[in-house]
């Protein structure tokens, strides 16, 4: 296919060959994959400045974008690609093999510097969904932060580069310009920024501290908003009440104030507010892990609620997010439906054969387009990651989406957890908009 880029992607791509740091924050539906494809065939074949580029992203990313867009575009039929994948000899056997680009999941980080035997001699590195890279005690980003003195150029891709606040840009940034902007150890960048909360273990902005950390990071990023460079369709984002009768309500109240219950012959015990958090959230949406392993089933409102929103479709496809494996079960016991897991069922939900679809958010939240088979997705359980949030909202309202309108439906238990995380998901959402906004590109759209 003939490659006819946007102006803004023209920009993007001028922005990656003209800065050998950069973080390029586009949001899903902008072709991140595809700009920074091109950069990179720039840059080996026309410009020489570029050898060997190691590209690091989510698995199925790897198998279901990158390899995929190498073979769409007319102009990178020149690019070689190795996907670094598999078993321990078959990722061997890959490195061993001549490319141009070598493709590896996330997780493989480690090995590849660490364990591997090969020699780390890329003198570009591209990491899809940056902030994969967030934690800075991750092991993934110790080890790929002893070999960046190494590599010559270096891109940062993602659409969500705080989904959890402003702490999670420094460990991001700290690969791309080896610490010059928001300081070399986290310590200067909590101190500088930050002030410690009441229980010295989490940190709040200083009040200007936004507006500086983004004005330190400017020269090296770019931003730029879906709605504003494509023609979208409307998104419309619905909160589904769901009422809980008065034994389910008590037993949740008896959860949350003793955190425990005793159903006879099995318990359910929430060891600290983690534990907690997760058990309510499983209890709002009907079931929870008891202290045996096994699936206790409290109520069943959601599932019917779920039910009345599939008939209300009339046949339209409906693509539904659960979070806890019990929830899955649950419901493919009530409906004919199929989870998405391979690229033969990303096929057939594209093709119109899947009606009522299951995803799991953090499996399959990145990468995968799903835009040609429906515009409908309902959240069974929300997650209270923003960014898993976004990326599976992303999967149906994209470029390409057919619909005129992408309806999100939300099912949310009165008085329960379910309230509380999406008010976390507007909060966390206005943080990350403020940054996006404050690093935007001022391209022509």
């Amino acid at each position: 296919m003939k490659y006819k880029p946007h102006d803004y992607q023209k920009f993007a791509v001028d922005f990656i060959e003209t800065h050998p740091e950069a973080a390029v924050l586009l949001e899903c539906g902008l072709g991140k994959t595809s700009i920074t494809l091109t950069a990179l065939n720039d840059l080996m074949f026309d410009k020489f400045e570029v050898r060997k580029v190691l590209i690091i992203a989510p698995i199925r990313v790897c198998k279901n974008s990158w390899a995929a867009e190498i073979a769409k575009w007319d102009h990178l039929e020149g690019l070689n690609y190795s996907l670094v994948l598999g078993s321990r000899e078959q990722r061997l056997a890959a490195l061993r093999q001549k490319a141009d680009l070598y493709i590896i999941n996330r997780e493989n980080v480690q090995w590849l510097i660490e364990s591997s035997g090969m020699p780390f001699d890329f003198d570009m590195v591209v990491i899809d969904e940056l902030s994969s890279f967030k934690n800075h005690q991750s092991k993934r980003f110790r080890a790929l932060r002893n070999v960046r003195p190494f590599v010559k150029r270096i891109v940062g891709l993602t659409g969500t580069p705080c989904s959890n606040g402003l702490m999670d840009l420094w460990a991001q940034f700290r690969l791309l310009d080896k610490g010059e902007r928001l300081g070399k150890r986290i310590g200067q960048y909590r101190d500088a920024y930050f002030t410690p909360d009441w229980n010295g273990f989490t940190y709040s902005p200083r009040p200007g501290a936004e507006k500086q950390i983004y004005s330190k990071i400017a020269d090296i990023s770019i931003s730029m908003k879906t709605t504003d460079h494509l023609k979208m369709p409307e998104l419309v984002m619905i909160a589904d009440t769901v009422e809980l009768d008065e034994a389910t309500a008590t037993i949740y109240k008896d959860m949350e104030q003793d955190m425990c219950l005793d159903f006879g012959g099995d318990s359910i015990t929430a060891a600290n507010a983690g534990v907690l958090c997760g058990k309510l959230t499983q209890l709002a949406s009907g079931a929870v892990y008891t202290d045996g392993s096994s699936v206790m089933r409290i109520h069943s409102h959601k599932l019917d609620a779920l039910e009345d929103l599939l008939e209300a479709q009339n046949g339209k496809p409906a693509l539904i997010a659960y979070w806890y494996k019990h929830e899955r079960d649950s419901i493919m016991q009530r409906f004919d439906c199929r989870e998405i897991k391979t690229n033969a069922d990303i096929a057939d939900w594209n093709k119109g054969k899947i009606p009522v679809a299951l995803i799991q958010p953090s499996s399959a939240g990145h990468g995968l387009n799903l835009q040609s088979g429906g515009s409908t997705i309902i959240w069974y359980t929300m997650p209270w990651s923003l960014e898993l949030y976004q990326q599976t909202n992303a999967r149906l309202w994209r470029q390409g989406q057919q619909s005129r309108t992408v309806v999100i439906h939300h099912l949310v238990s009165a008085g329960t957890i379910d309230e509380d995380i999406m008010k976390v998901l507007k909060m966390k959402d206005k943080t990350q908009a403020a940054m996006m906004r404050a690093v935007k590109a001022r391209g022509k759209a």
